[in-house]
């Protein structure tokens, strides 16, 4: 299941709980394709065991990143690192998009030159850099109070009062728990 952040950077993030997501590259194609960062049908054939590392390499930045701004913490050491790792794939050029007709005619989109994984971590680089530099996405940015929840997102919602990562799953959770807190309270009475 891929989880909505409200950020591509985010939902990469997401990939680690509630376990590994990018064990290989089985999984990073699952990811791509569900993230929307390739089109449909796009052949992933060389996606592979490098390319799933990579991808492990810059959710861990990001994560740090995100961290430290949820934390309001000092710039330390390891978030400048990573910081410097995030702007030099951010820099990289992005896959180019093509419009090609399908079997039916109809105008679909396409990646231009191939499926190119320096191309890719490129794009989700810049949104990771777009959402540290927006005052406005920063804002909105909360960690889920679900106990043992690692996530994070972007809280859109009205009043941005959002606690947790997913109503259905984290929200029930909480809600189950209150449930039994009262039972067992009302018991013991």
């Amino acid at each position: 299941m891929r989880f909505d952040s409200g950020r591509v950077c985010l939902d990469l993030v997401a990939t680690l709980a509630p376990h590994e997501g990018l064990a290989d590259g089985d999984g990073l194609r699952l990811w791509l394709a569900g993230a929307g960062l390739v089109p449909d049908r796009t052949p992933l054939a060389r996606v592979g065991p490098d390319w799933a590392a990579a991808f492990r390499s810059l959710r861990s930045d990001v994560e740090t990143l995100v961290r430290a701004e949820l934390d309001a913490a000092a710039p330390s050491p390891a978030a400048a690192q990573a910081l410097a790792r995030v702007n030099a794939l951010a820099a990289g050029p992005p896959p180019g998009l093509c419009a090609v007709r399908d079997r039916e005619g109809h105008l679909v989109r396409e990646l231009c030159g191939g499926v190119e994984c320096g191309a890719l971590l490129a794009v989700v680089a810049r949104d990771a850099v777009e959402l540290l530099t927006d005052p406005g996405d920063l804002a909105l940015l909360r960690a889920c109070e679900g106990d043992g929840c690692t996530r994070v997102y972007l809280d859109t919602s009205r009043g941005h009062r959002r606690r947790w990562c997913s109503s259905e799953l984290c929200g029930n959770r909480e809600r189950v728990a209150r449930h039994r807190r009262r039972v067992l309270a009302a018991g013991s009475v």
